[in-house]
């Protein structure tokens, strides 16, 4: 049998008594190769001593510890020689003038579960990952990235650069899921909004350039009309200011289309119009777009948090606002009717906005509906946060988690939040 031996100085200046057979610093590598030590002269060219190791290619027997046995430390406990071991902490002492009190007669303390850290992230009911985010970006035909006044941090993006840079940045930090709002100029801007599905229009052009970039990104698009309406609206404005509904439909059902044959993955009407969620889905069938999905605006509050958003794109309305096909925020039970009837036509995902002020309407989705929900923290949270955070009333970052937190918790699956790059290098370990 042929052996190794390996020749290395020692960098301990003696050992004394070394007992080969007991020696324990070397161990056994993956090859089951024994180590054994020999015995050796000291050299005269090194002022230190060397250790000779030889390593045999058959394991003939375990490696004995140093000391006793396992058997004979057994036997010393039995005996009452128990090795010594750190005391036990003192109990630390209580302020001065702390009552002394009997302890209350208390079968279950849930503080128990949460008196360290690692109690608490072993027992976290909710966790959030980057994921979970869909980033809203907004676009223009301009090359610069414009900032939006009243959201800070936050751009009309150019869509042949910027655009594409920051879905970068989002993706190198694991969020890669965006939904696209248009900035369109007013030039282009009509009553019934036929820009909406020009298949050359700025949203087709963007989910192309990205698509072609990263064809693994998951895009959601917007679908409704008041990007590209001159009047403001989400639908069609009849001349005495009534919404058209059925007319307003069959211009979304382009539209999606249109958005679903550039490279949308998920279509998202917005606009609240009655019976839009079957006639899109029938639309995309037709065209041979089975696999795109729709992700319902089931839930959509006419809130007063959209103010910031519709400065991003402006979009305000020209006259009115948008009560009467936007639902009421004072109701509760009338989701259950959107939800309903959006499930029946085919919605694949059901959306509640805003967010935050309405946990009460996500969870109330998520406990009646077994499809994936969605909300979204609108610009008007957001810019809360970033004004609160700014004026030093709180810690943005901490506010910003917990207001995320906070809508998993109540049942979303995924949460479109202006937040969702910031959030991310937060989650991903990255300092402010």
């Amino acid at each position: 049998m042929t052996s190794t031996i390996f020749n290395a100085p020692s960098t301990v200046p003696a050992i004394k008594g070394l007992d080969c057979k007991n020696y324990v610093g070397l161990k056994p590598n993956v090859n089951n190769f024994r180590f054994n030590c020999v015995k050796t002269r000291p050299v005269k060219v090194c002022p230190t001593r060397v250790l000779i190791v030889r390593a045999s290619e058959q394991q003939d027997g375990r490696m004995k510890k140093l000391g006793l046995t396992d058997a004979e430390w057994e036997a010393a406990v039995v005996a009452g020689n128990v090795p010594e071991a750190p005391p036990v902490p003192p109990k630390p002492a209580a302020p001065a003038g702390t009552p002394v009190v009997p302890s209350l007669p208390l079968s279950r303390r849930p503080r128990r579960n949460r008196k360290s850290p690692a109690m608490r992230a072993s027992f976290q009911e909710t966790n959030i990952s980057p994921a979970n985010f869909v980033y809203p970006l907004f676009i223009h035909e301009g090359a610069e990235d414009t900032p939006i006044g009243a959201m800070p941090g936050c751009y009309r993006l150019g869509w042949r650069h910027g655009l594409v840079e920051e879905v970068t940045k989002a993706r190198d930090v694991g969020v890669n899921s965006i939904v696209l709002f248009p900035k369109v100029p007013d030039g282009l801007k009509s009553p019934t909004g036929d820009e909406a599905y020009n298949d050359n229009g700025l949203v087709p052009r963007a989910i192309r350039l990205l698509k072609d970039k990263y064809p693994d990104l998951v895009i959601y698009t917007d679908v409704a009309l008041d990007p590209y309406s001159s009047d403001g609206h989400d639908g069609i404005v009849r001349e005495d200011g009534v919404i058209m509904n059925d007319e307003t439909v069959h211009q979304l059902c382009k539209q999606a289309v249109s958005q679903a044959r550039a490279g949308a993955d998920v279509v998202s009407p917005s606009d609240m119009m009655d019976g839009r969620v079957g006639a899109i889905r029938a639309a995309l069938d037709a065209e041979g777009f089975q696999h795109v999905s729709i992700m319902s605006y089931t839930a959509k509050y006419a809130s007063s948090f959209y103010g910031p958003f519709r400065e991003a794109l402006d979009s305000n309305p020209r006259f009115g606002d948008k009560k009467t096909y936007q639902m009421n925020p004072a109701n509760y039970r009338e989701a259950l009717i959107e939800a309903s009837a959006d499930e029946s036509e085919g919605a694949d995902i059901l959306l509640v906005k805003p967010g935050l002020p309405y946990l009460d309407i996500i969870r109330l989705l998520r406990d009646k509906s077994a499809l994936p929900i969605a909300a979204y923290q609108v610009s008007g949270e957001y810019s809360m946060i970033k004004a609160g955070g700014v004026l030093k009333m709180i810690d943005e970052e901490r506010v910003m988690m917990e207001s995320l937190m906070c809508l998993r918790r109540a049942g979303a699956d995924i949460i479109l939040t202006y937040f969702a790059l910031q959030a991310a290098r937060c989650l991903c370990g990255e300092k402010r």
